[in-house]
This record gives C-alpha cells, structure tokens and sequence, in this order.
C-alpha cells in the first residue's frame, strides 16, 4: 500500500544522500532551513520511495529536495508525491511555487504545468533551471 504523510526533515536526508549526492558527504543534502520547512515522504508499505521539501514564505513556495529511491524510479511515486505537494501548497494559501530543476528533468516538471524561467545555473557540474507555476484554487 502506498501512503504519503508529512514527515521529520531528518527522515529525508538519507534518501536524499543516495539519490542525489552519494558522492558527497551525508551533510551535504542537510539544508540549513530544513527546520522550517514541511517534508513529505512517499511509503510503499513502510519503505520509504520518495521525499521532498516545501519551504513557504507568504504566497510563494519553492520545493526542494525531490528524491526518489533509484530502483523505485519510474513507478509513478514522483507523480504521486509531486500532485500531493501541489495540493498541499494550494492548502497553504500558496500562489506560486518553484524549483530549481535539474536541466535534464524539466520535461518531468512541465507535465504538472510548471514553465521553465531565464534562471539557469551549474552546481557541481549539473545544469539547473529554475521552474515555477501559478496555482489557482
């Protein structure tokens, strides 16, 4: 059964480390605001597959974070976790929200309505765009 609730930012970091960073140090996917953000984790029975973070200030969100387990990829988890997200934000009174997307999946991001802005930039070799969308109630 799968289940998505909200969860500790620390129940993130290990997923986050082997997905996206499993080069780095655990501390490198450890975000100085985690504390304030609302994390949420997708569970395949009690397997945790996906996580993302939502970090609000006043009608603006950005969702950081967004990991799902290498060998679950491709199951529809990510789609699950991300419309969970949107709901989420339009609970919170939220207008806009943004990511800043890896370059090679902004056609994932685009299929939830979400436009590619000039915002483009390189950490660690990766290319990135920042990607938003207006969500109305």
């Amino acid at each position: 059964m799968v289940t998505i609730r909200e969860i500790n930012a620390s129940q993130t970091w290990d997923l986050r480390h082997h997905v996206m960073w499993p080069d780095q140090t655990i501390d490198y996917v450890k975000l100085a605001e985690d504390e304030d953000g609302t994390h949420f984790g997708l569970f395949e029975d009690d397997q945790l597959m996906s996580v993302v973070s939502l970090f609000i200030n006043g009608q603006q969100a950005q969702f950081r974070k967004f990991a799902t387990a290498n060998a679950a990829q491709g199951r529809g988890y990510g789609t699950k976790l991300l419309n969970h997200l949107m709901a989420a934000a339009l609970r919170y009174n939220v207008t806009t929200i943004w990511c800043n997307a890896r370059s090679d999946k902004a056609a994932f991001y685009k299929r939830f309505g979400m436009i590619e802005t000039d915002r483009k930039f390189i950490k660690e070799g990766l290319g990135y765009i920042t990607m938003q969308k207006t969500i109305i109630p």
